[in-house]
């Protein structure tokens, strides 16, 4: 009923195979972009910036990312942290290293550098899968995090070991550095997200994202019928990496500004990275950003309703937010193991015949 789609026909193949085929899918889509790029940049401060839309601008960048992997793909990861320190430490040396080009090319490039390093540690996906290669991953995520700490290089050969993002601006606005404004950062990274999930939406609906979801599904099967195992699963790395190290990029150069390795990209990283798509859904676009902000809102949730609201002790609030993820996690992955994104969809179907019975 809410949805009309009497008389939304469909005449030709292009139409019926758009990524929002119902009208009122897609001008709600359209209605929500407006108001995302227009609107709320005049109405956040640096509290609602940093608390809640730069993290799940940027968390979600990285979930799609490991979601093409995981999801779409069926190659395990516990590297994403790992992955993330690359996009992170190539960007700090990009920017310090050419500071006339602009942080927007940098960040790209820096993406660029992790999907190497990712196709680089996606070869053992080749003859290992499952548990085997969710270790190969892991001893990835633990490598590079040592070889970050560990090379001077990479800081610049600062005495603390920290790397610090200089002021950089697009359009003359500065997106890092010191002095930085909450629109300018938000709209940076709203339109980089809005590019990873545009292209990451085409991938997966295109044939890539079908040889990836054949390799996923059985891969045995899928080499019988012509999809080369060697091609999907490293253009799986490929791209998933090159996700992922955007959003270390901008982690660092626009949400902390200042980072140390084993603190900001440690395994604990990887592991809520991998809960939000757990969460939010596996195989699933919407699901990346279902898993994130869920991850992202119900701390701040938390904190201000119990420690703020009702007087609880900070550690009590963080312990209670842990054995909530941790029931979440195992709900999930026993009665919905497609998380957040196919109870959403359950719920429109509903939505489409209300009020009659389904």
């Amino acid at each position: 009923m809410f949805y009309r789609e009497a008389g939304d026909f469909k005449t030709n193949y292009a139409d019926d195979n758009q990524t929002f085929p119902i009208k009122f899918d897609r001008y709600r889509y359209y209605a929500l972009m407006l108001f995302a790029f227009i609107v709320v940049p005049f109405l956040i401060n640096d509290y609602w910036v940093n608390a809640i839309f730069l993290p799940f601008l940027i968390y979600s960048i990285a979930a799609i990312g490991l979601n093409i992997l995981v999801g779409y793909c069926g190659q395990v990861s516990l590297g994403t942290g790992g992955f993330m320190a690359v996009g992170a430490y190539a960007c700090y040396k990009l920017m310090t290293s050419f500071p006339e080009i602009s942080i927007f090319i940098h960040v790209l490039l820096a993406g660029g550098v992790t999907a190497l390093v990712g196709v680089l540690f996606g070869l053992p996906s080749l003859r290992i899968k499952g548990f085997y290669l969710a270790v190969a991953t892991l001893a990835a995520q633990f490598f590079l995090v040592w070889l970050f700490n560990r090379v001077p290089w990479f800081y610049n050969y600062s005495a603390s070991g920290q790397i610090s993002a200089p002021e950089r601006t697009v359009f003359g606005v500065a997106v890092t550095g010191p002095n930085t404004s909450a629109w300018a950062t938000y709209l940076f990274c709203l339109v980089l997200l809005t590019i990873v999930g545009l292209i990451a939406r085409n991938l997966t609906r295109g044939m890539q994202g079908r040889k990836w979801m054949a390799i996923r599904d059985m891969d045995i099967a899928a080499e019988i019928i012509g999809v080369n195992p060697l091609k999907a699963k490293l253009s799986a790395f490929a791209v998933s990496s090159f996700f992922i190290g955007v959003a270390g990029a901008l982690y660092f150069s626009v949400y902390l500004g200042a980072v140390e390795v084993g603190e900001a990209f440690g395994i604990n990283q990887s592991f809520l990275v991998l809960f939000m798509i757990i969460i939010g859904g596996l195989g699933s676009i919407f699901g990346s950003f279902a898993g994130a902000a869920f991850l992202v809102l119900m701390p701040v949730l938390l904190k201000n309703v119990l420690v703020g609201g009702l007087g609880w002790p900070t550690d009590i609030a963080a312990h209670l937010e842990f054995l909530i993820v941790g029931a979440l996690i195992i709900v999930f992955l026993i009665a919905e193991p497609h998380g957040l994104a196919q109870l959403w969809r359950v719920a429109k179907e509903k939505l489409r015949l209300w009020p009659f019975p389904h």
